[in-house]
């Protein structure tokens, strides 16, 4: 994961269809290099994280196999 960087947001921030109504969610959006910019929905004015597209592949296996708990 990168801080901003060269890669430049493509398409506009979603939620997840799993998001809950309490708040607690992040938004993703398309990158140009083919990976994702995440945010918390509670601050889009806030800092911004950059996934390569190997490092979203990744993350989304890890959260399929619930290696995140919850």
């Amino acid at each position: 994961m990168r801080k901003l960087n060269n890669a430049r947001i493509i398409s506009s921030f979603r939620k997840s269809s799993y998001s809950t109504q309490g708040g607690n969610c992040v938004e993703v959006a398309a990158t140009t290099d083919g990976g994702r910019a995440v945010r918390d929905s509670k601050d889009p004015h806030g800092t911004i994280h950059l996934f390569t597209p190997s490092e979203w592949s990744i993350f989304l296996s890890h959260l399929r196999a619930g290696k995140f708990g919850g």
